[in-house]
């Protein structure tokens, strides 16, 4: 953490003690404790949440709930949110952040590939947040802007917004030549999809590895 991170998380609303909790817990139970949204990402989920006020959330790839309860800040007594996890052996740790946040009466926990979870889905979403499988990206966007044959109707409706994680990749993404990796040419071909789409509009946000974000037209 350089200085100018530790500058604005000092002068920053601390997070809730929840979420402290995650991040130990995600540090001592799993191999991968860089996969959390981390400060700045998390508090900007939650502010995104708390001003759009959404009634129901999507959100693909959920890891240890670290972003589930940035997300769940602006769900209404109504609201829920639909967390979609590939490793159900994270279950444990994510429902008992849950139950320390106090969201658990809030979030409907489903386990599996996104790509066969989307399909089943029958929710229309004011707010989608992606951070899962990188190289599948583009397929995300195909099923919840309705444009996949097996997806159904759209999942998103003018005037929801569609937020991606780590769609910089650490640089990745730039230049001409094909890319080297799935996850980069996934994350690639997504942006690039995103910014063609006239149905959308977008602005990539330079956020620690970059967040996508895009309003339904």
């Amino acid at each position: 953490m350089n200085d100018l991170e530790k500058y604005v998380i000092s002068h920053s609303t601390p997070r809730k003690e929840a979420l402290e909790w995650i991040v130990r817990q995600t540090h001592l139970r799993t191999k991968f404790p860089h996969m959390l949204a981390g400060f700045e990402a998390g508090k900007l989920l939650e502010t995104f949440s708390m001003m759009l006020r959404p009634r129901r959330i999507l959100e693909l790839g959920t890891f240890t709930g670290y972003s589930s309860v940035c997300l769940a800040a602006g769900l209404p007594e109504e609201g829920r949110l639909d967390a979609v996890e590939i490793n159900d052996e994270l279950e444990d740790v994510i429902r008992e952040g849950y139950r320390m946040a106090g969201i658990e009466g809030k979030v409907r926990l489903l386990f599996g590939d996104c790509k066969t979870v989307i399909p089943s889905l029958e929710e229309v979403y004011d707010l989608v947040y992606i951070d899962a499988n990188k190289r599948e990206y583009p397929e995300y966007l195909s099923l919840i802007m309705g444009d996949s044959p097996v997806g159904g109707a759209p999942k998103v409706r003018s005037g929801s917004w569609i937020i991606a994680d780590n769609v910089l990749w650490d640089g990745k993404i730039l230049g001409d030549s094909p890319k080297g990796d799935p996850q980069s040419r996934g994350i690639a071909s997504f942006n690039d999809l995103v910014a063609a789409d006239p149905r959308l509009e977008n602005f990539i946000l330079p956020l620690r590895d970059g967040l996508n974000t895009a309003r339904v037209l």
